[in-house]
């Protein structure tokens, strides 16, 4: 096989080549001074099983534009099959019309990747199941409950712990880690009155002197995540931490958690972690390589991908 990077997590493609004993190929992407994308191999890939493995996130166009560029570049340069490894997808948020003449962005990505030449596609924790049909191609959706899981069962320290949904949309993420640690289930009903604000109305549960631990699988502003912590303390839980998948984070995000009333937030490494994050003393990150690295490995020698999580 052959493993490609765009820009967007030159550390994690290089982290999951060092787990596959696969150096990244010899691969230029730059840009012009008008900042158009440029791309070149500069190795042969005639007949190799290409991983380009590229998150969508900020910047969110330039990063897109990288991975659809470097899809077609290795279709032009006659590789037998194109995976894009998408840790994590963006534009996944609109993936549906929530009111009249609205897109489907989710879509719309979804058939560019397609139609640029990628075979399949390998992701992380979409944000929304049916995400998976809008590809036309293979599509693979690895879970980070298992390392999330570790990560939680390490930090409860007794029998209290209380797992929580931040809203009522991601009661069934919550429900699979709480079945896995036998804990309760409350969750936070909540009423958005706009696009990255939240007002946090009530607790379903009693998490009295409960340690809490909430799941999502995407933080970005903050606001909801920070607003159901409180709730949370005002409702007599003890601690709060809030385990993430993908650590968008942007805007005054760090900030607020480093301000709220989380104990910790811990995010994966699927998104590249910036200086702030990384010097946050309420901000932990925990590794999603070995997963993504043996899902290559497994698709590259056509065997389970699902088995992983058996």
């Amino acid at each position: 096989m052959k493993l490609v990077s765009g820009n967007s997590n030159i550390n994690l493609a290089e982290n999951i080549g060092k787990y596959l004993d696969t150096p990244l190929a010899d691969c230029t992407v730059k840009k012009f001074s008008d900042k158009e994308i440029f791309v070149e191999m500069n190795e042969n890939c005639r007949g190799e099983d290409v991983f380009i493995i590229q998150s969508t996130s900020f910047p969110a166009n330039d990063n897109l534009m990288e991975l659809l560029i470097l899809i077609d570049t290795l279709k032009r340069a006659s590789a037998k099959r194109i995976t894009a490894v998408i840790p994590y997808f963006g534009y996944a948020r609109q993936d549906r019309k929530p009111g009249p003449r609205t897109p489907i962005t989710a879509k719309l990505v979804a058939n560019l990747i397609a139609k640029s030449g990628a075979d399949r596609v390998l992701s992380m924790d979409l944000h929304a199941g049916q995400i998976q049909g809008f590809f036309d191609i293979p599509t693979d959706n690895l879970f980070a409950a298992p390392i999330l899981l570790s990560d939680i069962e390490n930090k409860i320290g007794s029998n209290d712990a209380m797992v929580v949904s931040p809203d009522v949309g991601g009661v069934v993420r919550a429900r699979l880690i709480a079945s896995r640690i036998n804990s309760d289930l409350a969750i936070v009903d909540k009423r958005r009155e706009k696009a990255g604000e939240s007002e946090v109305m009530n607790i379903i549960g009693d998490v009295s002197d409960r340690s809490c631990f909430m799941i999502d699988d995407i933080v970005d502003s903050a606001g909801t995540l920070c607003n159901a912590a409180e709730a949370l303390i005002n409702s007599g839980a003890k601690e709060v931490f809030a385990h993430v998948t993908h650590g968008v984070l942007s805007g005054e995000a760090i900030k607020r958690v480093n301000d709220s009333a989380l104990t910790k937030l811990v995010i994966t490494d699927t998104i590249n972690e910036t200086d702030d994050i990384k010097n946050s003393n309420k901000i932990e990150t925990v590794s999603v390589v070995h997963l993504l690295g043996e899902a290559i490995r497994r698709i590259s020698e056509e065997r389970s991908v699902s088995s992983l999580f058996d």
